[in-house]
């Protein structure tokens, strides 16, 4: 059996990570007797500078027709006008609604080999395996209105908040879903105590958990949950949170593992259709200089082969080549240490692809 990819590697450093878990693809492909049919299109900025907006049909017609899609990152100060109506994230917007895809899965593990890459304590660290589900199709990232205006007093601009309780219920039951296979301990995040929209997703929480008696739940308010993941990260399990707060809150709980450079995600719907990409941005202070850490885009790839194929034998290899690498103690600048063996890009992909071979 052939899987499509469509592959969207977009900007910055998004074009050199997705060069390298397309490598890492090939040689699980001679490995593990599989097929993979990439197809690659233009999302994001580059996108807009080839056809005016950040999405075309084709390009959308290409991830429809796809298995799962596997993207790099979009956006960059090139295309960073505030007033501009066409913007990068437009495209990324457009592919989780195109694809429905509701929940994003951010797994947060900390590396015994990187444990004093963070800043925080290594006591602190020790034992962190957590994972947040973030909603991805509503909230305000998609409520209307959403403009500037001119008033009476000059500039003004609103953005709205807005979920419905289904979007709520089927976010609440795959974090459940997803806690019953781990620790069968789940937190939902909100600001129950300030926004309407906070309130009914507590509300609707409470009725879903109802369906799980057998997972432990807690409502934590989302300053709270700010704080918590910094003094006690490995008391939680499985964090669902409605698509701002969760997008926030795993860009911060990115610093317990390192770098942002290390963490895959997944955004996914009711099916097996999937889009897999690593949590970082485009980083144009080093785009273009191979100085980029590949390791969440392999990473992702192997979170595609678990979740959209069925290929846990494959995902588990490339996930135990990551960490042999990272154990002989080779590092890309983001997670440089002292002593360590600093290596570009191209090079931290190229040892993966040798591990793999190796076992």
């Amino acid at each position: 059996m052939a899987y499509k990819v469509a592959v969207f590697a977009g900007d910055g450093i998004g074009t050199e990570v997705i060069a390298e878990a397309l490598e890492v693809l090939k040689v699980v492909e001679k490995r593990f007797s599989l097929a993979f049919t990439c197809e690659k299109a233009l999302a994001g900025g580059c996108s807009i500078d080839a056809h005016g907006v950040a999405l075309t049909d084709s390009a959308l017609r290409v991830a429809n027709e796809s298995d799962a899609v596997l993207l790099g990152a979009v956006g960059g100060p090139k295309w960073d006008d505030p007033k501009s109506t066409v913007r990068p994230e437009q495209a990324i917007l457009g592919l989780r609604k195109e694809l429905s895809l509701f929940a994003n899965l951010r797994p947060i593990q900390v590396s015994r080999h990187l444990i004093n890459s963070s800043t925080l304590k290594p006591e602190v660290l020790q034992g962190v395996d957590l994972i947040v589900v973030r909603e991805l199709t509503g909230g305000v990232y998609y409520g209307k209105p959403s403009e500037r205006r001119m008033g009476a007093s000059g500039r003004e601009a609103v953005d709205t908040i807005f979920y419905t309780e289904g979007e709520v219920a089927r976010l609440m039951r795959a974090s459940f879903e997803l806690a019953r296979k781990r620790r069968k301990k789940l937190t939902s995040v909100d600001k129950a105590n300030i926004m309407a929209t906070s309130r009914m997703w507590r509300e609707v929480s409470h009725e879903v958990a109802k369906e799980y008696p057998d997972v432990q739940y807690e409502d934590v308010l989302v300053d709270a949950m700010a704080m918590h993941l910094i003094r006690r990260p490995k008391d939680f399990d499985v964090i669902a949170a409605e698509n701002m707060f969760g997008d926030i809150l795993t860009d911060e709980a990115s610093m317990l593992a390192g770098s942002m450079g290390l963490l895959p995600s997944a955004s996914l719907g009711e099916g097996k259709k999937g889009l897999y990409e690593p949590i970082h941005g485009t980083a144009p202070d080093i785009a273009g200089q191979n100085k980029a850490n590949p390791l969440a885009a392999i990473l992702s790839t192997a979170l595609m082969l678990r979740m959209s194929f069925d290929q846990e034998q494959a995902a588990q290899a490339i996930e135990k080549a990551v960490d042999d690498v990272l154990a002989s103690g080779y590092r890309t600048g983001d997670i440089a240490q002292p002593e360590c063996r600093l290596v570009s890009c191209t090079e931290m992909g190229k040892l993966v692809r040798e591990q793999l071979q190796k076992q």
